[in-house]
């Protein structure tokens, strides 16, 4: 009979629990079920557009690699991947493939586009391969202003090198040379000695009349 009536209490006390926080446990275990099945529909959804954006990367890469007929259908991808995979890196290295496609095609305003939408939507490292690029485009058009206020702008410190030696190149254009000479050296005081592009630089210095004798090679 003690049994019994201990039981019964257990179960008043359960009854009394469960009529203060039943409501509360179940909202609690109710969200808990949603917030995992939309975590595995959205690990489900970015597996999904990871692979659609990598094929269609593909078929751009082959396109790239076509017939110069085929510049209008590398354009066509790139914005396919841009519009509907804009967050992964495929859509990022659509931009830059794209604009280099363009660009060897004589497209400027194209190559500047697609250049563009890497610098507002890519990560940094894309950011700064598309800033380097597109002051690079903008020298070939003599917008030499243009393409100074863009290397003005935010890089990874890795880029501080080749930003330096774009620098030098749009101030030799514009035949500011004691600015170039001081940007060459910049670049060079950034390259170790076994930096494949160190000797280039060194050549366009000698070019303008530098010698670089106090450059350190970091």
């Amino acid at each position: 009979m003690a049994y019994d009536l201990e039981e019964q209490e257990q179960i008043a006390n359960f009854k009394a629990f469960w009529n203060r926080f039943g409501n509360l446990i179940m909202w609690v275990l109710i969200i808990g079920l949603l917030g995992f099945a939309g975590y595995n529909y959205w690990n489900s959804r970015e597996r999904n557009q990871a692979a659609e954006a990598s094929a269609l990367y593909d078929s751009l890469v082959n396109a790239v690699q076509g017939s110069p007929a085929d510049a209008a259908k590398v354009q066509r991808i790139a914005g396919d991947i841009e519009s509907k995979f804009g967050g992964t890196a495929y859509a990022q290295m659509a931009a830059l493939s794209a604009a280099k496609a363009a660009f060897d095609a004589n497209d400027l305003k194209t190559a500047k586009a697609q250049l563009q939408w890497a610098i507002d939507h890519g990560n940094d490292e894309y950011k700064s391969v598309a800033r380097l690029r597109l002051a690079g485009v903008l020298l070939d058009e003599k917008a030499y202003d243009q393409a100074l206020a863009l290397l003005n702008g935010d890089f990874l410190p890795q880029f501080a090198a080749q930003v330096a030696d774009r620098k030098g190149d749009i101030l030799t254009a514009q035949n500011k040379l004691p600015e170039a000479r001081a940007a060459y050296e910049a670049a060079l005081a950034q390259m170790s000695k076994s930096h494949p592009g160190r000797q280039l630089v060194q050549l366009k210095l000698d070019a303008i009349g530098g010698a670089a004798a106090g450059a350190k090679a970091a």
